[in-house]
């Protein structure tokens, strides 16, 4: 099934995503109807169970999937993987009435959905976030800003988390937040080096009424919520970091062909066939780890550590292999008629969203020392 899933997210993403990609980025222009015609091949809701309209495959599929589309565009690879984790949040802690309502419109790519973690205060010291949610009687107030929200523009469902206790994440809350909610509206667009499809928002809510019935779990069980959300997420932006690196290596192969100098292809001198090989097995260690951890996740085993094994390495890969992409096709490469500067610049917010690739490294050394600090 992964190779049909696979060959099936290739070809959509090579005829309907690719051919305008370009334009787009300039544009900044998003279509949320490639999201939908996504979602009607059942690539918007892999994992999620087919009870919710989901296609009821594994990680090991979703991340095939994600692959291909981010070789055409990481935006929309992006798109996919972020309105995947308000999916997986409310396949594993949303309560039936929750997981119907809102779960089968974002499997089907019929909505977009978008997850909100980060504030000013606190990026990578998640735990320290100031926005609230008050409870007065059966509703929750929201007030506060949260910064680098993806696709919060076009999200109709965004999972938030908030604080409705004390300080440090025992304080922080889940809750599902609709578009169009009264007291909830849209901040700065951020200017950005790449990923101009996708856009990253500044989410303002200012008495925001939350239904109790939008809480996720229950109070204070927001920041485990979004732990569990961040590691499945990290096996996604992996999958993109791969894809961005396999069509870099796809293009700089095919200039090693192509282009020739002292009367011969390039890639036939042995300084750029090394790089070409060392940028190869790069990337097909960077995909063996992200399989390994879908793996472990779809048997339902700890894969805490080789999700941040896999995102730090894929995404280190990524940029070092589209680095290398711009030097072998040398002042070509630095410029917008090749899209392997596109693939170095979308390669670099890779090492950065879900957690950037230091906190992958506490992460990953924590697992390894056994929690010593």
């Amino acid at each position: 099934m992964q190779s049909e899933i696979r060959t099936l997210a290739r070809q959509f993403a090579q005829k309907e995503i690719l051919p305008r990609v370009e334009e787009d980025e300039k544009t900044e222009t998003f279509r949320p109807e490639l999201i939908e015609q996504l979602g009607s091949l059942g690539l918007t809701g892999i994992p999620v169970s087919e009870t919710y309209e989901g296609a009821g495959l594994g990680y090991r599929e979703y991340t095939a999937a994600i692959e291909e589309i981010a070789k055409a565009s990481a935006s929309y690879a992006i798109s996919v993987a972020v309105t995947g984790l308000p999916q997986v949040i409310l396949s594993n802690y949303g309560t039936e009435e929750q997981k119907k309502r809102w779960i089968p419109p974002l499997a089907t790519g019929k909505a977009i959905g978008a997850f909100s973690l980060s504030e000013a205060v606190s990026g990578s010291d998640a735990a320290a976030l100031i926005t609230t949610a008050k409870k007065e009687g059966n509703s929750y107030l929201l007030n506060g800003t949260k910064l680098w929200c993806t696709q919060g523009d076009v999200a109709e469902t965004l999972i938030v988390m908030a604080r409705t206790g004390g300080e440090g994440p025992k304080g922080i809350s889940a809750f599902v937040v609709e578009k169009g909610m009264s007291g909830f509206r849209l901040g700065k667009r951020e200017k950005k080096m790449g990923c101009g499809i996708s856009h990253t928002m500044e989410l303002v809510f200012e008495n925001t009424k939350i239904p109790e019935s939008h809480l996720i779990g229950k109070e204070g069980e927001g920041f485990k919520i979004a732990l569990s959300a961040l590691d499945s997420g990290r096996i996604t932006i992996a999958a993109t970091a791969v894809g961005i690196a396999q069509a870099a290596l796809d293009c700089a192969v095919h200039h090693a062909k192509e282009r020739e100098q002292f009367g011969k292809p390039i890639g036939a001198q042995q300084g750029v066939a090394f790089l070409l090989a060392d940028m190869g097995t790069q990337i097909e260690a960077a995909r063996l780890l992200v399989q390994q951890a879908a793996t472990l996740k779809d048997k339902d085993q700890p894969y805490s550590q080789q999700a941040a094994m896999a995102k730090l390495f894929a995404t280190d890969t990524a940029m070092k292999v589209t680095t290398d992409a711009v030097q072998i096709l040398g002042g070509s490469g630095y410029t917008s008629e090749f899209p392997v500067e596109r693939y170095m610049r979308e390669a670099k917010v890779t090492q950065i969203v879900e957690g950037t690739n230091q906190i992958q490294r506490l992460v990953v050394g924590r697992h390894l020392l056994g929690g010593l600090r």
